[in-house]
């Protein structure tokens, strides 16, 4: 049977505080029987006490009884507080008892050992019983067992059991309800939560828990979902703006093609003209294929947290590559390349995640620089890390578009004013794998001077 999280907590407080209930009521039932017994063995002693100090010494038991002793009135009553007496010889024979005894006899047990407090019955009444043996000349010449009625103390042992037992189921009852009542009033910001959260969806997740005023472990849950909350609705806003842009990036260049395609077969053409637009919708092409490619590394990278392939990477080679890569881009703008290492770095890491991000870095520093620029790649240790920079005097960005620069599809206005040719997802890219790889990057840029890429990298190449 599946209980709720009230009752779940209202039954633990329970059986804590019943654990600690029993032990306390325990406590105090033995504590009164204690008490209870201490006082008749005290009245006991002084019997004992008494009729010990009446025995005359003399190897005759029977000389020792004193027989006025037994005509007292306590010995004869059997109603009111009666002391009960006996004599018996060491060979288990009695040999003198108290009148009110009549035909009944205490019970001796000869395997007691000194003064020995036992609870009997005598004629079903209850007892207690003490008996010690008689000594003469260090031999145990007989055993005088003097018992006093126990039923009024076991009367008020049993009511005290009674109203200790009641007590205890009425009391638990009572401190399960009153503990469930207040377990629900404490939980009631969580019922709250739950109401709150099941009605959040994709399209209202601008709804959020209301804080309890009581800054506790409930505000802090609640602070804690709150901030997932607005994680999931940034994502879900990226998701969103993503597709958007997506999806306008891939219909452009389809649309265009399309559109070429129709012109060319409304009429005839001369051959150079089917040449230009054949070569403009390859163009095209080769742009679309280019923008798959890179929606497809992003995609893969987007939720990827492992299968990183660690190896020893050659930085200055690695840079040298990626150069290698746009030679005819290079040629074509005349730009100048200045690379400064001063010696070889290594670092452990992906390779392949790495040249992806110096290809990006690159090519958009090749991209924006201005015809005869120059751009200049540096390899460097600071802090423990190395740092690789890249900087080029070429359009540069603005303050504003900086915050915004490593969003997806997002280009700064700077390169739309100059018709530069791009997709906006490669510097998306770059930021994903710098964060998978524990990488840091930062941008500095000043519009119309130039902008300048720092990559600090952990110093820890492969042993």
């Amino acid at each position: 049977m599946q209980f709720s999280f009230k009752n779940r907590l209202a039954f633990n407080y329970l059986i804590s505080t019943a654990l600690i209930m029993a032990a306390l009521f325990v406590a105090i039932y033995f504590t009164v029987r204690y008490s209870v017994y201490s006082d008749l063995n005290k009245d006991l002693n002084r019997e004992i006490e008494k009729h010990l100090s009446e025995i005359r010494p003399s190897n005759n038991i029977s000389q020792w009884i004193n027989v006025y002793e037994w005509q007292e009135k306590e010995h004869k009553e059997i109603s009111i507080d009666p002391v009960f007496v006996q004599i018996y010889n060491p060979q288990r024979i009695s040999v003198e008892k108290s009148p009110n005894l009549k035909f009944d006899s205490l019970i001796l047990n000869t395997s007691l050992k000194g003064t020995a407090y036992i609870n009997t019955y005598l004629n079903r009444q209850a007892i207690r019983q003490v008996q010690v043996p008689i000594l003469y000349n260090h031999e145990i010449k007989g055993y005088l067992l003097i018992a006093m009625t126990l039923e009024e103390e076991q009367v008020v042992l049993n009511n005290l059991l009674n109203v200790l037992s009641l007590s205890y189921l009425v009391l638990l009852v009572s401190l399960f309800f009153i503990t469930r009542f207040i377990a629900g009033k404490s939980i009631r910001p969580i019922a709250q939560i739950t109401e709150t959260t099941s009605i959040i969806s994709r399209e209202n997740l601008q709804l959020r828990i209301t804080l309890p005023p009581r800054r506790d472990e409930l505000y802090t849950l609640s602070q804690t979902i709150n901030k997932l909350l607005d994680r999931i609705e940034n994502a879900v806003i990226r998701e969103k703006q993503f597709t958007s842009d997506a999806s306008h990036e891939l219909r452009t260049p389809l649309a265009v093609i399309k559109g070429t395609l129709e012109v060319l077969i409304r009429k005839p053409r001369e051959k150079k003209e089917y040449e230009n637009k054949i070569n403009f919708c390859i163009t095209e092409v080769d742009r679309l294929n280019n923008l798959v490619d890179q929606l497809l590394l992003l995609a893969r990278f987007e939720n990827q947290t492992q299968n990183i392939k660690n190896e020893n990477i050659y930085l200055n080679a690695l840079i040298l590559d990626c150069l290698s890569r746009y030679s005819q881009m290079i040629r074509d703008k005349n730009l100048k390349i200045q690379s400064n290492f001063d010696k070889d770095y290594f670092i452990c890491s992906d390779n392949y995640l790495v040249f992806v991000i110096f290809t990006n870095i690159l090519s958009n520093a090749i991209k924006y620089s201005h015809n005869f620029g120059e751009i200049s790649v540096s390899l460097y240790e600071a802090d423990y890390k190395i740092v690789c920079t890249v900087s080029d005097n070429g359009i540069g960005i603005s303050k504003e578009d900086l915050e915004k620069i490593f969003n997806p599809f997002y280009r700064s206005a700077q390169s739309g004013d100059h018709d530069i040719k791009g997709t906006g997802i490669g510097l998306s890219i770059v930021k994903r794998l710098c964060d998978l790889l524990k990488f840091e990057i930062n941008i500095t840029s000043d519009i119309a001077k130039g902008t300048t890429f720092r990559l600090y990298m952990n110093n820890t190449p492969a042993k």
